[in-house]
């Protein structure tokens, strides 16, 4: 046993030396710690500006049509539905026929078609453009058919001044449509109610749980009569003396290219190949489709997470939003 005061005591320097070594560690710990977490943070950081800068990419690039000096076929895609929210709406349209017959190399505008109809509305603004474009800029513009071009698709077609189709194609269906369900009968043998209140005593029609109105009905018939109409003149403005009309032109029928040409509602067989070299006599093809790419569908999502994000956050928090 170690009595003098003056010695130090060999169990307390242990004990001393474990704690130092403890909190050193504790303390290179802290340190890594951090240093991992300030890594980290400007990766996070790196790899939004790569994404952002992607995007902003995406969105330059898949939006800009480089003007082409040499002579060229412009081409304008009009594929799938024709509605404000689609691909081939009036707007998208419109951007790409304005680029195609501002270019001073395009010889022709062609407008490339594979689509079953849609909105007689957005065909319309497309066709009234294509007409103002062409007596502007007094250029040519064709329509060449892929598998299909009927109906809405059809209407814009006809503002060019030659339909250039496959044989196997299908064109025509020169009509308009309004459809729906009726659910009265069902609702009687499963024995529910309808309550439906309304102010205007034609606010429900069509409404597919109440009983067909006759009134309404004929009401609807002659609006889309009225729509027929204004199809059917448009068509017979476009074609002129080349339409050889029957009961059956403007009955909603479709037929097969070979068909549409006798009919003529078409004035050759053709592709896009054909029609630039043969026709437009300008091999080169140049194609001015204005398309929603990549990089602006991700900015959509984001923006639309970020807004979404603000707003539960801001509830959250015990703000009001209005």
């Amino acid at each position: 046993m170690n009595d003098d005061p003056m010695q130090p005591s060999t169990s307390s320097g242990t004990d001393r030396g474990w704690e130092r070594a403890t909190i050193e560690k504790l303390v290179f710990a802290t340190i890594r710690e951090q240093q991992a977490a300030r890594r980290w943070k400007m990766f996070t950081r790196l790899l939004w500006l790569a994404v952002f800068g992607a995007i902003a990419w995406f969105i330059y690039t898949g939006n800009t049509t480089a003007t082409v000096s040499t002579p060229h076929t412009a081409v304008v895609d009009i594929k799938g539905e024709i509605a404000s929210d689609a691909e081939a709406s009036a707007e998208n349209v419109v951007v790409s026929l304005k680029s195609a017959f501002e270019d001073e190399g395009a010889q022709a505008v062609v407008l490339l078609i594979n689509s079953p109809g849609g909105s007689p509305v957005q065909a319309g603004i497309i066709n009234d453009e294509i007409t103002r474009l062409k007596a502007l800029h007094n250029k040519k513009v064709y329509a060449v058919v892929e598998e299909t071009c009927a109906s809405a698709a059809y209407y814009i077609a006809a503002a060019a001044d030659d339909i250039y189709v496959d044989k196997a194609s299908l064109v025509g269906s020169i009509g308009v449509l309004m459809d729906g369900f009726g659910f009265t009968g069902l609702m009687e043998k499963l024995g529910i109610e309808r309550r439906l209140m309304t102010a205007g005593a034609n606010k429900a029609m069509l409404d597919p749980f109440s009983p067909q109105d006759e009134a309404q009905r004929a009401y609807i018939q002659t609006m889309l009569g009225e729509i027929h109409t204004q199809f059917i003149e448009v068509v017979k403005k476009g074609r002129g003396t080349r339409l050889k009309e029957n009961g059956d032109t403007f009955s909603g029928l479709v037929w097969n290219g070979q068909q549409a040409v006798n009919l003529g509602l078409a004035d050759g067989l053709g592709n896009l190949d054909y029609v630039a070299r043969e026709i437009v006599k300008a091999e080169e093809i140049v194609d001015y489709t204005q398309r929603e790419n990549v990089g602006l569908r991700l900015a959509k999502r984001f923006g639309a997470s970020v807004g979404e994000g603000m707003f539960l956050a801001a509830r959250a928090a015990g703000v009001s939003l209005k």
